[in-house]
């Protein structure tokens, strides 16, 4: 059965499996919405609804994706981000991230600086295995723009850009 898509169409149905997934869920509700009565047809209201909601989540996931064949392990582990990567790596906690940054000059492709509280990098392949899970972590900063970061991401400027910055306390 694996043999029965090619490897690049598998790879491209399994980028967007929230979309088809959330796509299947908007067209059976839809089905129940305008093809049934009753209590069936609020169901398939709340499902076209969840679908639609499902969707718009999936479709910046697969976007921020970049196919995990990169230099590297990414692990994330309550709440600690550890790269694991040929040349380099490092930790860092996420409640200590001050900058986001986004080097699409880097070797052998474009990356993610992370700068923490006390000035440690640390930079990660946008395609190294297991970087879609910097989406969450990303997602989670306060103030941060992910339709942004996802175009930054998408159009890879030529020059090192700054996606989010910690907004400084000032005492006075």
């Amino acid at each position: 059965m694996s043999d029965f898509l090619r490897p690049a169409a598998r790879a491209a149905l399994w980028r967007w499996r929230e979309v088809l997934f959330a796509a299947g869920l908007a067209v059976l509700g839809l089905w129940w919405a305008l093809g049934s009565f009753g209590v069936v047809r609020w169901i398939g209201v709340v499902l076209v609804l969840l679908g639609a909601g499902i969707a718009f989540a999936g479709w910046q996931r697969a976007r921020f994706r970049q196919g995990g064949q990169g230099p590297g392990v990414v692990v994330l582990d309550e709440r600690r981000l550890v790269y694991m990567g040929p040349l380099t790596g490092g930790t860092m906690d996420v409640a200590d991230l001050t900058r986001l940054e986004l080097e699409p000059a880097a070797m052998p492709s474009p990356h993610w600086v992370l700068t923490g509280v006390g000035g440690q990098g640390l930079a990660i392949p946008v395609n190294a295995e297991g970087a879609e899970a910097l989406f969450d972590v990303f997602a989670t900063l306060p103030g941060i723009r992910s339709g942004h970061m996802l175009d930054v991401l998408e159009r890879t400027p030529g020059a090192r850009v700054t996606v989010w910055e910690k907004e400084r306390t000032l005492l006075h």
